[in-house]
């Protein structure tokens, strides 16, 4: 309970500074993946979507598969965009390399419906292989309908990267064995590039 109370407390105590006039932009969204040392790379069959603002967890693009199977949210966190509301005389203010692993739990908390969500956090070889990125983790759960009206299932991939971004990739479905082979090709889209392209 208490491990629980300090996530959902942390969530309160960050802010995301707005990106600009019209964060979901896609001008605006390239910019920002430009800014984390992000790279998309978009499926084949997968089109942009408008963005619905929601104050569970916002995201910046989506993309939806010509099926309807399946959709993807985006959500990109610059490090040095991330704002820290933290008053105690005691001790220093948490620093953004360390937050990821309570953001990654506060964000599943939020968007899951009751506590059945199961995670597995990658190695670190395999964080690299996959995202270039020193930490990714990934969460099954069922979505709370206030998040996603339509949706019933998510998947969540986070990533991080120290003194660049925490990353989000949020794939919404139905039918699992419908949208099963369309994760596997598409659970790497959103990843670090390399170091002599950022």
């Amino acid at each position: 309970m208490r491990a629980r109370l300090a996530v959902a407390l942390l969530a309160g105590l960050l802010t995301f500074p707005a990106i600009g006039s019209d964060p979901t932009a896609s001008g605006a969204f390239h910019s920002l993946l430009e800014e984390s040392g992000l790279r998309l790379e978009r499926p084949p069959g997968f089109v942009d979507v408008p963005i619905q603002a929601n104050p569970l967890f916002p995201y910046e693009h989506a993309l939806r598969h010509d099926s309807g199977g399946l959709e993807i949210r985006f959500s990109v966190r610059p490090l040095q965009r991330i704002e820290i509301e933290y008053n105690d005389p005691h001790n220093a203010s948490p620093e953004p390399n360390h937050l990821f692993p309570l953001l990654f739990e506060s964000i599943t908390n939020r968007l899951a419906i009751g506590s059945h969500a199961p995670s597995s956090i990658f190695s670190e070889p395999e964080a690299q292989r996959s995202f270039n990125a020193q930490w990714a983790a990934v969460s099954v759960f069922d979505i709370v309908p206030e998040y996603a009206s339509g949706y019933h299932n998510a998947l969540l991939v986070a990533l991080h990267k120290n003194d660049l971004a925490d990353a989000y990739a949020l794939f919404l479905y139905n039918d699992y064995a419908m949208a099963g082979p369309l994760i596997n090709e598409s659970l790497s889209v959103l990843s670090f590039a390399p170091a002599d392209k950022q």
